[in-house]
């Protein structure tokens, strides 16, 4: 088992090494409501958005920072569950 966990982690990392090695010099990465910005711009000039953001962080930085966090958060959540409910099934009493 220790030794596929490590392939695994090997082939994790060869993978993130590898798509930055591959990928476009001078790209820059946007989410997909930028993109979206663009294309309405780009079909009706004179769009009023209707819902300002609540928040608008300081810098690009910290929203990757929030967006990455609320990531974490919610992988942390569904991990506990997951365990939780594997752990609710087990044979093994404390």
């Amino acid at each position: 088992m220790k030794k596929q966990n490590m392939l695994l982690v090997v082939a994790c990392v060869a993978i993130i090494g590898l798509s930055f090695l591959w990928s476009p010099q001078g790209a820059e990465y946007s989410g997909a409501d930028s993109q979206a910005e663009t294309v309405i711009e780009q079909v009706n000039p004179d769009y009023q958005p209707w819902f300002h953001s609540v928040y608008e962080p300081a810098s690009g930085e910290i929203e990757s920072l929030l967006f990455t966090l609320q990531g974490s958060i919610g992988a942390g959540i569904i991990a506990y569950f997951l365990g939780y409910q594997k752990g609710k099934r087990s044979d093994v009493s404390l």
